[in-house]
């Protein structure tokens, strides 16, 4: 169980108030039951503009090792995509993936697949059956992902419906590296990791050498910290514009709705009636920011589970609304 040193000094402070102001340690209070009834939780950090309010650790790793972020990894990818739209190496998120790296389609595709565009990609709406969830395991172990991606059934327009697939994703981090001449890796060391100040390690390749798009990045919770208070802070980080201020606007804008959380999605964030932007991956990893309440989040989990909506990543959103919110 997590003890109160867990907790930075600054929450410890506001549980020790006299009774006149023990309404205003309420929050803090429950926050503290609220992770000492989560087994699952590794790490929780929140920062409070410029004041890290909570660094809990009761299991895991810790704060300073990496952790795997696995679909937080799809949040990512959308901003190394902002970064390359920006600058020009790709056009707009209006680009045809046929125009933008049209080696990537293999024969055998179906009609239109050429015609799906970059936002099509970014949103999950490519038309294309799913690669995750039951899926997954034969996408992985096939010898081309990318063209075994972009060869499965049309089941909808593009365009259309989120069909979430790490496969649509996946096609998107190699179009973004056939771009910009660059691999992920290389992107989000140079143009995240570095005006960030962390450490991006390498991780998973498929078979043609691509960095698996959307899936298996690791970083530290810091580190996590750190692109909640950029998200928080309209793309700046530390004052220097991390991400194009128009591409943050555009990233943040509703696109399409999760089917399973009912949350809306823009250009590879989820984003939550109560003002919170959030990069979710599997087992419970999360990336928050709250800009009206000034808010950054960083959490991590054990991922021998998985974190469904009506399961535990609902009772981290409770988290997130209900004690998290109120320290605001």
């Amino acid at each position: 169980m997590p003890s109160r040193r867990l907790f930075s000094a600054a929450v410890l402070a506001a549980m020790a108030v006299p009774p006149a102001r023990q309404a205003s340690a309420a929050p803090a209070d429950d926050l503290r039951r609220a992770v000492e009834g989560q087994g699952r939780l590794h790490t929780l950090l929140v920062q409070r503009e410029d004041e890290l309010l909570v660094a809990a650790s009761p299991r895991g790793p810790g704060p300073d090792r990496p952790a795997n972020i696995k679909s937080c990894s799809k949040s990512i990818l959308a901003l190394l995509l902002g970064t390359a739209v920006e600058r020009g190496e790709i056009a707009s998120v209006g680009a045809r993936l046929g125009d933008v790296a049209p080696r990537l389609i293999p024969p055998g595709a179906p009609a239109g697949v050429a015609d799906i565009t970059i936002e099509d990609l970014v949103t999950m709406r490519a038309g294309l059956e799913g690669t995750s969830g039951r899926n997954y395991g034969a996408w992985v172990s096939a010898p081309n992902w990318v063209a075994y991606a972009l060869t499965r059934p049309m089941i909808d327009r593009p365009g259309a419906r989120m069909i979430y697939s790490t496969g649509t994703t996946h096609v998107l981090g190699a179009a973004l590296a056939r771009a910009t001449g660059a691999s992920l890796l290389t992107l989000a060391r140079h143009r995240l990791g570095d005006p960030l100040g962390f450490e991006v390690p390498a991780w998973t390749r498929d078979p043609q050498g691509f960095f698996l798009g959307g899936n298996e990045m690791a970083l530290t919770p810091r580190a996590m910290l750190r692109v909640a208070v950029m998200m928080r802070d309209g793309g700046r980080y530390e004052g220097t514009q991390v991400i194009a201020p128009a591409w943050m606007r555009a990233s943040l804008e509703p696109r399409t709705r999760s089917p399973f959380s009912g949350l809306d999605y823009g250009y590879g964030w989820f984003l939550s009636p109560s003002g919170y932007i959030i990069a979710r991956g599997w087992g419970g990893q999360v990336i928050a920011a709250n800009p009206e309440r000034r808010l950054a989040v960083a959490i991590t989990s054990d991922m021998s589970g998985p974190a469904r909506s009506a399961g535990y990543f609902g009772e981290l959103m409770d988290l997130l609304d209900g004690p998290i919110l109120a320290l605001a």
